[in-house]
Protein backbone atom coordinates (compact mmCIF):
# COMPACT_ATOMS: atom_id res chain seq x y z
CA UNK A 1 0.00 0.00 0.00
CA UNK A 2 0.95 3.48 -0.96
CA UNK A 3 2.13 6.08 1.73
CA UNK A 4 -0.94 8.44 1.53
CA UNK A 5 -3.43 5.57 0.92
CA UNK A 6 -2.49 4.29 4.19
CA UNK A 7 -2.88 7.86 5.66
CA UNK A 8 -6.57 8.38 3.91
CA UNK A 9 -7.25 4.40 5.49
CA UNK A 10 -6.42 5.76 8.50
CA UNK A 11 -8.00 8.48 8.84
CA UNK A 12 -11.38 6.63 7.67
CA UNK A 13 -11.37 5.51 11.17
CA UNK A 14 -11.91 8.42 12.95
CA UNK A 15 -13.50 10.93 11.01
CA UNK A 16 -12.92 14.50 12.00
CA UNK A 17 -14.74 17.56 12.06
CA UNK A 18 -12.96 19.61 8.84
CA UNK A 19 -14.10 23.25 8.24
CA UNK A 20 -12.84 24.53 5.09
CA UNK A 21 -12.75 28.30 4.77
CA UNK A 22 -13.50 28.95 1.41
CA UNK A 23 -16.61 26.54 0.66
CA UNK A 24 -17.66 28.43 -2.09
CA UNK A 25 -14.86 27.48 -4.48
CA UNK A 26 -15.04 24.66 -6.70
CA UNK A 27 -11.89 22.83 -5.98
CA UNK A 28 -13.30 23.16 -2.24
CA UNK A 29 -16.57 21.91 -2.56
CA UNK A 30 -15.45 18.79 -4.77
CA UNK A 31 -12.76 17.58 -2.44
CA UNK A 32 -15.01 17.88 0.42
CA UNK A 33 -17.97 15.80 -1.10
CA UNK A 34 -15.22 13.37 -1.96
CA UNK A 35 -13.87 13.38 1.45
CA UNK A 36 -17.57 12.81 2.80
CA UNK A 37 -17.85 10.16 0.24
CA UNK A 38 -14.88 7.94 1.49
CA UNK A 39 -15.70 8.38 5.23
CA UNK A 40 -12.61 10.44 6.27
CA UNK A 41 -14.20 13.85 7.60
CA UNK A 42 -16.97 15.36 8.12
CA UNK A 43 -16.26 18.76 6.11
CA UNK A 44 -17.65 21.85 7.13
CA UNK A 45 -18.15 24.52 4.32
CA UNK A 46 -18.34 28.01 4.99
CA UNK A 47 -19.36 30.81 2.97
CA UNK A 48 -22.75 31.68 1.54
CA UNK A 49 -25.04 28.42 1.44
CA UNK A 50 -27.08 29.20 -1.33
CA UNK A 51 -23.91 29.77 -3.66
CA UNK A 52 -22.21 26.63 -1.88
CA UNK A 53 -25.35 24.36 -2.41
CA UNK A 54 -25.58 25.35 -6.22
CA UNK A 55 -21.87 24.61 -6.47
CA UNK A 56 -22.62 21.25 -4.66
CA UNK A 57 -25.58 20.38 -6.77
CA UNK A 58 -23.88 21.55 -10.08
CA UNK A 59 -21.05 19.31 -9.25
CA UNK A 60 -23.68 16.21 -8.50
CA UNK A 61 -23.20 15.99 -4.91
CA UNK A 62 -25.74 15.82 -2.23
CA UNK A 63 -26.01 18.99 0.39
CA UNK A 64 -26.64 16.91 3.12
CA UNK A 65 -23.38 15.41 3.00
CA UNK A 66 -21.48 18.56 4.16
CA UNK A 67 -22.69 21.30 6.69
CA UNK A 68 -22.70 24.40 5.22
CA UNK A 69 -22.46 27.57 7.64
CA UNK A 70 -22.51 31.32 6.53
CA UNK A 71 -20.84 33.80 9.63
CA UNK A 72 -23.38 36.46 8.50
CA UNK A 73 -25.88 34.63 9.26
CA UNK A 74 -24.67 31.77 11.52
CA UNK A 75 -26.14 31.97 15.44
CA UNK A 76 -22.69 31.63 16.49
CA UNK A 77 -21.13 34.27 15.52
CA UNK A 78 -22.09 36.74 18.78
CA UNK A 79 -20.53 34.25 20.52
CA UNK A 80 -17.52 34.25 18.58
CA UNK A 81 -17.53 37.93 18.13
CA UNK A 82 -17.51 38.29 21.78
CA UNK A 83 -14.35 35.19 22.41
CA UNK A 84 -12.16 37.44 19.67
CA UNK A 85 -12.71 40.80 21.59
CA UNK A 86 -11.80 39.29 24.85
CA UNK A 87 -8.79 37.57 23.07
CA UNK A 88 -7.81 40.91 20.88
CA UNK A 89 -8.55 43.24 22.95
CA UNK A 90 -5.13 44.06 24.17
CA UNK A 91 -3.71 44.16 20.54
CA UNK A 92 -5.85 46.96 20.05
CA UNK A 93 -9.06 44.90 18.63
CA UNK A 94 -12.39 47.03 18.67
CA UNK A 95 -15.90 45.59 18.80
CA UNK A 96 -15.68 46.51 14.77
CA UNK A 97 -13.15 45.29 14.05
CA UNK A 98 -14.52 41.66 15.91
CA UNK A 99 -17.09 41.88 14.05
CA UNK A 100 -15.01 41.93 10.90
CA UNK A 101 -13.21 39.21 11.57
CA UNK A 102 -15.33 37.10 12.58
CA UNK A 103 -17.84 37.80 9.64
CA UNK A 104 -14.41 36.39 7.80
CA UNK A 105 -14.09 32.85 6.59
CA UNK A 106 -10.99 32.73 8.12
CA UNK A 107 -11.44 33.78 11.09
CA UNK A 108 -14.70 32.40 11.84
CA UNK A 109 -13.41 28.80 10.83
CA UNK A 110 -10.09 29.38 13.14
CA UNK A 111 -13.01 30.14 15.84
CA UNK A 112 -14.61 26.96 15.41
CA UNK A 113 -11.52 25.02 15.96
CA UNK A 114 -10.47 27.18 18.67
CA UNK A 115 -14.31 26.69 20.42
CA UNK A 116 -14.55 22.91 19.87
CA UNK A 117 -17.14 23.46 17.10
CA UNK A 118 -14.91 21.40 14.54
CA UNK A 119 -11.56 19.64 14.99
CA UNK A 120 -9.22 21.46 12.28
CA UNK A 121 -9.69 23.48 9.50
CA UNK A 122 -8.26 24.37 6.13
CA UNK A 123 -7.56 27.83 3.96
CA UNK A 124 -5.50 28.90 1.43
CA UNK A 125 -6.91 27.95 -1.99
CA UNK A 126 -8.26 31.61 -2.29
CA UNK A 127 -6.57 33.50 0.51
CA UNK A 128 -2.99 34.35 1.14
CA UNK A 129 -0.58 31.99 3.08
CA UNK A 130 0.05 35.50 5.42
CA UNK A 131 -3.48 35.45 5.82
CA UNK A 132 -4.54 32.02 6.51
CA UNK A 133 -1.92 31.37 8.41
CA UNK A 134 -2.25 34.83 10.97
CA UNK A 135 -5.63 33.73 11.39
CA UNK A 136 -4.26 30.41 12.64
CA UNK A 137 -2.41 31.91 15.03
CA UNK A 138 -4.18 34.54 16.33
CA UNK A 139 -7.03 32.64 17.20
CA UNK A 140 -6.17 29.07 17.68
CA UNK A 141 -2.87 29.97 19.05
CA UNK A 142 0.46 27.88 19.46
CA UNK A 143 0.50 24.49 21.58
CA UNK A 144 2.09 24.93 24.72
CA UNK A 145 4.87 22.90 24.49
CA UNK A 146 6.02 24.62 21.11
CA UNK A 147 8.45 27.19 21.03
CA UNK A 148 7.11 28.47 17.02
CA UNK A 149 4.71 27.17 14.51
CA UNK A 150 6.50 25.34 11.77
CA UNK A 151 5.63 23.60 8.30
CA UNK A 152 6.77 20.96 6.61
CA UNK A 153 5.73 18.39 3.38
CA UNK A 154 5.22 15.30 3.07
CA UNK A 155 6.97 14.02 0.53
CA UNK A 156 5.86 10.85 -1.47
CA UNK A 157 8.86 8.71 -3.34
CA UNK A 158 6.53 5.78 -4.95
CA UNK A 159 7.44 6.00 -8.36
CA UNK A 160 9.56 3.25 -10.12
CA UNK A 161 12.35 5.17 -10.76
CA UNK A 162 12.66 6.04 -6.94
CA UNK A 163 15.43 3.63 -6.12
CA UNK A 164 14.41 4.35 -2.27
CA UNK A 165 10.45 4.75 -1.93
CA UNK A 166 8.51 5.71 1.32
CA UNK A 167 7.35 8.50 2.48
CA UNK A 168 9.17 11.22 3.78
CA UNK A 169 9.42 15.11 5.91
CA UNK A 170 10.99 17.62 4.55
CA UNK A 171 10.96 21.01 7.19
CA UNK A 172 10.65 23.74 7.33
CA UNK A 173 9.58 24.42 3.19
CA UNK A 174 7.12 27.40 4.54
CA UNK A 175 7.25 29.62 6.97
CA UNK A 176 10.34 30.12 9.55
CA UNK A 177 12.95 31.80 7.41
CA UNK A 178 15.92 31.42 9.60
CA UNK A 179 15.41 29.56 13.07
CA UNK A 180 18.25 29.67 15.51
CA UNK A 181 19.39 26.86 17.03
CA UNK A 182 16.38 26.65 19.51
CA UNK A 183 13.67 26.86 16.90
CA UNK A 184 15.87 24.44 15.23
CA UNK A 185 15.40 21.77 17.07
CA UNK A 186 11.48 22.55 17.97
CA UNK A 187 11.05 22.26 14.07
CA UNK A 188 12.86 18.80 14.04
CA UNK A 189 10.82 17.82 17.46
CA UNK A 190 7.85 18.16 15.91
CA UNK A 191 9.10 17.12 12.28
CA UNK A 192 9.29 13.24 14.15
CA UNK A 193 5.79 14.01 16.07
CA UNK A 194 4.57 14.51 12.77
CA UNK A 195 5.72 11.59 11.07
CA UNK A 196 4.66 9.43 13.65
CA UNK A 197 1.56 10.93 13.96
CA UNK A 198 0.82 10.70 10.34
CA UNK A 199 2.65 7.45 9.29
CA UNK A 200 2.96 5.49 12.42
CA UNK A 201 6.64 4.63 11.66
CA UNK A 202 9.86 5.63 13.66
CA UNK A 203 11.22 9.30 13.12
CA UNK A 204 14.72 9.37 12.10
CA UNK A 205 15.54 12.35 11.85
CA UNK A 206 18.93 14.47 9.99
CA UNK A 207 20.02 17.85 10.59
CA UNK A 208 21.15 18.86 7.53
CA UNK A 209 24.03 21.42 6.48
CA UNK A 210 26.69 21.71 3.78
CA UNK A 211 29.22 19.53 6.43
CA UNK A 212 28.84 16.06 7.67
CA UNK A 213 30.42 15.78 11.16
CA UNK A 214 32.66 18.35 11.40
CA UNK A 215 33.92 18.34 7.37
CA UNK A 216 33.75 21.78 7.26
CA UNK A 217 34.34 24.73 9.76
CA UNK A 218 31.27 27.69 9.77
CA UNK A 219 28.67 29.63 12.01
CA UNK A 220 26.18 27.84 10.32
CA UNK A 221 27.71 24.35 10.68
CA UNK A 222 27.55 25.20 14.23
CA UNK A 223 23.93 26.29 14.62
CA UNK A 224 22.95 22.59 13.27
CA UNK A 225 25.11 21.25 15.74
CA UNK A 226 23.45 23.16 18.73
CA UNK A 227 20.34 21.89 17.36
CA UNK A 228 20.76 18.62 17.38
CA UNK A 229 22.18 18.78 20.82
CA UNK A 230 19.45 20.62 21.67
CA UNK A 231 16.53 18.46 20.75
CA UNK A 232 18.05 15.54 21.88
CA UNK A 233 18.44 16.76 24.91
CA UNK A 234 14.67 17.62 24.81
CA UNK A 235 13.66 14.05 23.89
CA UNK A 236 16.46 11.37 24.54
CA UNK A 237 14.52 8.55 23.02
CA UNK A 238 14.40 10.77 19.11
CA UNK A 239 16.88 9.01 16.24
CA UNK A 240 18.62 11.57 15.22
CA UNK A 241 21.91 12.81 13.80
CA UNK A 242 23.66 16.00 12.69
CA UNK A 243 24.97 18.12 10.83
CA UNK A 244 25.09 15.98 8.23
CA UNK A 245 25.10 16.78 4.29
CA UNK A 246 22.03 14.85 2.35
CA UNK A 247 23.75 12.14 0.74
CA UNK A 248 25.06 10.92 4.44
CA UNK A 249 21.29 11.26 5.42
CA UNK A 250 19.76 9.36 2.62
CA UNK A 251 22.01 6.82 1.23
CA UNK A 252 23.23 4.07 3.79
CA UNK A 253 26.75 3.63 1.59
CA UNK A 254 27.44 7.21 1.90
CA UNK A 255 26.65 7.27 5.75
CA UNK A 256 28.77 4.60 6.58
CA UNK A 257 31.53 6.07 5.10
CA UNK A 258 31.28 9.62 6.35
CA UNK A 259 29.32 9.15 9.62
CA UNK A 260 30.00 5.93 10.79
CA UNK A 261 27.72 4.79 13.34
CA UNK A 262 25.49 7.42 12.95
CA UNK A 263 22.26 6.88 14.78
CA UNK A 264 19.92 6.88 11.52
CA UNK A 265 22.39 5.21 9.30
CA UNK A 266 21.62 6.78 6.46
CA UNK A 267 17.74 6.01 6.36
CA UNK A 268 16.61 9.47 7.82
CA UNK A 269 13.15 9.81 6.94
CA UNK A 270 12.86 13.53 8.61
CA UNK A 271 14.98 15.87 6.85
CA UNK A 272 15.05 19.47 8.72
CA UNK A 273 16.98 21.90 6.97
CA UNK A 274 18.88 24.56 8.07
CA UNK A 275 17.02 27.59 6.93
CA UNK A 276 13.42 28.30 4.64
CA UNK A 277 15.48 28.80 1.72
CA UNK A 278 17.49 25.63 1.38
CA UNK A 279 13.98 23.69 2.00
CA UNK A 280 11.80 25.63 -0.25
CA UNK A 281 14.37 24.64 -2.87
CA UNK A 282 15.27 21.16 -1.86
CA UNK A 283 11.49 19.89 -1.83
CA UNK A 284 10.73 21.76 -5.33
CA UNK A 285 13.59 19.94 -7.02
CA UNK A 286 12.34 16.73 -5.10
CA UNK A 287 9.09 17.45 -6.70
CA UNK A 288 10.18 19.16 -10.15
CA UNK A 289 13.39 17.17 -11.28
CA UNK A 290 12.62 13.81 -9.29
CA UNK A 291 9.20 13.35 -9.62
CA UNK A 292 8.23 13.19 -5.65
CA UNK A 293 4.82 13.83 -4.79
CA UNK A 294 4.37 16.97 -2.54
CA UNK A 295 1.63 17.67 0.25
CA UNK A 296 1.54 21.08 1.97
CA UNK A 297 2.83 23.14 3.71
CA UNK A 298 1.26 21.55 6.47
CA UNK A 299 1.07 23.57 9.74
CA UNK A 300 2.67 22.39 13.27
CA UNK A 301 3.36 23.67 16.72
CA UNK A 302 -0.69 24.75 16.48
CA UNK A 303 -3.14 24.05 19.56
CA UNK A 304 -4.91 22.55 17.33
CA UNK A 305 -4.92 21.66 13.00
CA UNK A 306 -4.83 24.28 11.02
CA UNK A 307 -3.25 23.68 7.32
CA UNK A 308 -2.95 26.01 4.14
CA UNK A 309 -3.38 25.06 0.39
CA UNK A 310 -1.83 26.81 -2.48
CA UNK A 311 -3.94 28.73 -4.20
CA UNK A 312 -3.30 26.42 -7.62
CA UNK A 313 -4.41 23.31 -5.40
CA UNK A 314 -6.56 21.22 -7.34
CA UNK A 315 -9.67 19.32 -5.50
CA UNK A 316 -7.39 15.99 -5.25
CA UNK A 317 -5.31 18.45 -3.02
CA UNK A 318 -7.90 19.37 -1.33
CA UNK A 319 -8.93 15.84 -0.59
CA UNK A 320 -5.44 15.03 0.46
CA UNK A 321 -5.26 17.52 2.77
CA UNK A 322 -8.43 16.76 4.40
CA UNK A 323 -7.71 13.54 4.86
CA UNK A 324 -4.43 14.94 6.96
CA UNK A 325 -5.83 17.53 9.12
CA UNK A 326 -8.68 14.91 10.53
CA UNK A 327 -5.50 11.88 10.73
CA UNK A 328 -4.02 15.31 12.64
CA UNK A 329 -7.01 15.94 14.80
CA UNK A 330 -7.67 12.60 15.80
CA UNK A 331 -4.37 11.91 16.88
CA UNK A 332 -4.04 14.93 18.89
CA UNK A 333 -7.19 13.90 21.19
CA UNK A 334 -5.56 11.08 21.60
CA UNK A 335 -2.70 12.11 22.66
CA UNK A 336 -4.54 14.72 24.85
CA UNK A 337 -6.51 12.12 26.22
CA UNK A 338 -3.74 9.81 27.12
CA UNK A 339 -2.06 12.83 29.00
CA UNK A 340 -5.30 12.94 30.75
CA UNK A 341 -5.41 9.49 31.59
CA UNK A 342 -1.92 9.44 33.01
CA UNK A 343 -2.16 12.47 35.11
CA UNK A 344 -5.90 11.32 36.69
CA UNK A 345 -3.48 7.60 37.31
CA UNK A 346 -0.99 9.89 38.79
CA UNK A 347 -3.43 11.51 40.82
CA UNK A 348 -4.76 8.33 42.26
CA UNK A 349 -1.09 7.19 43.04
CA UNK A 350 0.13 10.40 45.00
CA UNK A 351 -3.01 12.30 46.25
CA UNK A 352 -2.74 15.87 47.67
Amino acid sequence: MKPLEAIINTARTHPQRIVLAEGEDDRIVAGALRAAQDGIAQPILVGRVDAIRREVERQGGNPAAVTMIDPAMSERTDAYVEEYLALRRQKGVDADAAVKAMRDPLGYSAMMVRKDDADGTIGGAIATTADTVRAALQIIGRAPESAIVSSFFLMMFCEPHHLKKGVFVFADCGLVVEPDATQLADIAINSARSYQALTGLTPKVAMLSFSTNGSAKHERVSRVVEAARIASASDPSLLIDGELQFDAAFVEAVNAVKAPGSATGGAANVMVFPNLESANIGYKIAQRIGGAKAIGPILQGLAKPANDLSRGCSAEDVYHMIAITSLQASRQKMARENLERRQAEALCEHPR
